[in-house]
C-alpha cells in the first residue's frame, strides 16, 4: 500500500486528495450507522499519522451533519490545519495526557475511531501510546461504545499479524484501499472485529496489481448463477460424487447434501454398496451408483461401472472418505485420466495422487484441488511448518506449478489459480474444526461446477460459502464447539438467502 500510494501521489492523485476521500468515506460509513441505531455522538483518537489525518476529517463531515463531534489529539501538531478545520466546524478538541477530557469524551459517545497508530507502527508500542491505549480500554470498560478502527487496530503490526497487549479491541476496521496482509493473520484477527475495505480514489490499474484479493460478501454474490423461472433440473447441471467407505459412510452423505444445497440440478453418488445400504434413506434425492469393493473399500474394478455412471455428468468429485486401502488408489489411479470434466479432488483423493510424481499431468484443466495442511504436505513434500509460515505463497507456487486451482484449506482459507491470482476468505473459527466440514466444502465446489461456474470462482464462492456457514451455525446453536459437519451443510441456505439480497 506504500509503494501504491507513492506511485498514485506521482500520478497525481496526492496525498492530501487520497486522505479527503479515506476522511469522507469514513464519515459516510458512520453516518449510515448513526441512521440505522440512531446515534448522533462521535469520538475521535487523533494521532500523529495519516490515519489520524482521515480521522479529523471525518470527524470534520460528522460535524458538519449535525454530529456532536470530538477529537481527542495525541501528538497532533496543534497548528495542524485539519485540526483547524476541526474546530471551525464546532468540534470540540482536548490532548493527552488530559485524562478527564478523554473520559467525559467517551461517556457521551455513542461512536470511537480509532485513529491513533497507522501501518507503520512497531512493536513494542512506545510508552505514551501505550498508555492512551491502557487508558482509552480502562474507560470503555464494559461500555457499548461502538469502535471503528481506521485503517487497523491501533497496536496491531499489519505487517507480520502481531498485536500489542494494549491493542483496541475494535467492533469494525475499515481498512483503506485494501486489506493489509497482517489483519489476516493470528492475534492481529481476533482484534479487528468486522472488517471493510474503503476506496481511497486509487485507480484500477494501481489496485490491479495486487492479486491478493480477500472474498466478500459482495465478490460472491456475483459469481453465483442465475435461477429463473424457465429453470429445470438439467439447467444446473449434474455432480458426481465419487466417495464413502465402510470406514467413512458419512463422507459420501455429507459432500452429496452439500451438492445439492449449493444449488446443483441432479446429485449422484457412487459409492460402495454397503455405504448405499445405510445412506439411502437419508438422501432419498440422490441417484445413486453402486460400485464394486473389498471390504467396503472401492476396488480397482470399479473404474467401468464409475465410467458408465457419468456419462451426462457436468462436474466430478472424487476423494471423501475413500480411505488408503491399496484397491482403492489403484481406482483412483486407473479412473482419473478418463475424466474430462470439471473436477475437484479432495481428502483421501489427494493422497492417492501424491503416490505418482506426474500426478498434475493426469488430470483435468485447472482441476480444483482441496488440501488441508497435512495432504498439502503429501503433495509437496514440505513440512506443515512450512506450508503454514507462507500459505499465500506456497498455495501460489504449486498452482503455478502443477496448473491446477489450490484450496488450501484452515483459518483464512487460501485459493489459489495458476496464473497467480489468490484470494482469501477472511474467515478464522473452531466451528469448522470438526471432522466433515471438508466433505462439506468438497461438496459446495462441485455443486457451483456442475453449475457452469468456473473452478477458480466455484472454489472462491464455495470457499466462502463454507466459511460462512460455519459462523450462522455456530451462532444458531450458542457454541462453536457444538457445530457438526452437518450443521454446516443446512446452514447453506441461510448463507444463499443472505447473498440473494445483495444481488437483488
Amino acid at each position: 500500500m506504500l509503494a501504491l500510494e507513492e506511485r498514485a501521489n506521482r500520478g497525481g492523485l496526492t496525498y492530501a486528495m487520497m486522505m479527503q476521500n479515506a476522511g469522507t468515506g469514513l464519515a459516510k460509513l458512520v453516518a449510515q450507522l448513526g441512521r440505522e441505531k440512531n446515534w448522533q455522538t462521535v469520538t475521535g483518537i487523533v494521532g500523529s499519522g495519516k490515519n489520524g489525518g482521515d480521522t479529523l476529517i471525518a470527524l470534520t463531515h460528522l460535524g458538519q451533519q449535525g454530529w456532536w463531534a470530538r477529537a481527542y489529539l495525541v501528538g497532533r501538531n496543534l497548528e495542524d490545519e485539519l485540526l483547524r478545520q476541526f474546530v471551525e466546524s464546532g468540534g470540540e478538541a482536548a490532548h493527552f495526557p488530559s485524562a478527564e477530557a478523554l473520559q467525559v469524551f467517551l461517556n457521551e459517545s455513542n461512536v470511537l475511531l480509532d485513529g491513533l497508530l497507522g501501518t507503520g507502527i512497531k512493536l513494542p508500542l512506545r510508552s505514551e501510546a501505550a498508555q492512551v491505549l491502557n487508558q482509552i480500554k480502562q474507560a470503555l470498560g464494559t461500555s457499548n461504545l461502538f469502535v471503528i478502527a481506521v485503517d487497523c487496530p491501533s497496536g496491531v503490526d499489519c505487517n507480520s499479524g502481531a498485536a500489542a497487549a494494549e491493542t483496541l479491541p475494535a467492533s469494525l476496521t475499515a481498512t483503506m484501499a485494501a486489506v493489509k496482509r497482517g489483519l489476516l493473520k493470528l492475534p492481529a484477527f481476533e482484534w479487528i472485529g468486522a472488517l471493510k475495505a474503503m476506496e481511497i480514489g486509487l485507480p484500477a490499474v494501481l489496485l490491479n496489481t495486487i492479486k491478493d484479493e480477500v472474498a466478500d460478501s459482495e465478490m460472491v454474490s456475483a459469481i453465483l448463477p442465475k435461477r429463473t423461472a424457465a429453470s429445470h433440473k438439467g439447467t444446473f447441471g449434474t455432480a458426481f460424487v465419487v466417495a464413502g467407505s465402510t470406514a467413512y459412510t458419512g463422507a459420501a452423505l455429507l459432500a452429496g447434501k452439500a451438492a445439492y444445497r449449493i444449488g446443483a440440478g441432479l446429485v449422484t453418488v457412487a459409492t460402495p454398496a454397503p455405504v448405499h445400504g445405510a445412506l439411502a434413506g437419508h438422501l432419498p434425492e440422490a441417484a445413486w451408483v453402486l460400485l464394486p469393493h473389498e471390504n467396503g473399500f472401492i476396488s480397482d474394478q470399479a473404474v467401468e461401472v464409475a465410467l458408465q455412471g457419468f456419462e451426462r455428468a457436468t462436474a466430478f468429485l472424487m476423494g471423501p472418505g475413500l480411505g488408503a486401502h491399496l484397491c482403492t488408489q489403484m481406482f483412483v489411479e486407473d479412473l482419473l485420466p478418463s475424466v474430462k470434466i470439471p473436477m475437484v479432488v479432495d481428502a483421501d483423493g489427494l493422497r492417492h495422487l501424491a503416490q505418482h510424481k506426474d500426478w498434475p499431468e493426469r488430470l483435468a484443466n485447472q482441476t480444483v484441488l482441496t488440501p488441508h495442511p497435512g495432504e498439502m504436505s503429501a503433495l509437496t513434500g514440505l513440512s506443515k511448518e512450512e506450508i503454514q509460515n507462507n500459505r499465500e505463497e506456497i498455495a501460489r507456487k504449486f498452482a503455478q506449478e502443477w496448473g491446477h486451482v489450490v484450496v488450501l484449506k484452515g483459518a483464512f482459507t487460501v485459493i489459489a489459480a495458476p496464473n497467480g491470482r489468490v484470494t482469501i476468505i477472511p474467515v478464522a473459527t473452531p466451528a469448522l474444526a470438526r471432522a466433515g466440514t471438508g466433505d462439506a466444502l468438497a461438496g459446495m465446489i462441485v455443486g457451483l461446477l456442475a453449475q457452469g461456474v468456473p473452478p477458480y470462482d466455484a472454489a472462491v464462492a464455495g470457499a466462502y460459502i463454507h466459511a460462512q456457514a460455519g459462523l450462522h451455525a455456530a451462532q444458531r446453536l450458542g457454541s462453536s464447539a457444538s457445530v457438526l459437519a452437518g450443521d454446516v451443510v443446512e446452514t447453506i441456505a441461510t448463507v444463499l438467502s443472505g447473498l440473494a439480497q445483495i444481488r437483488a
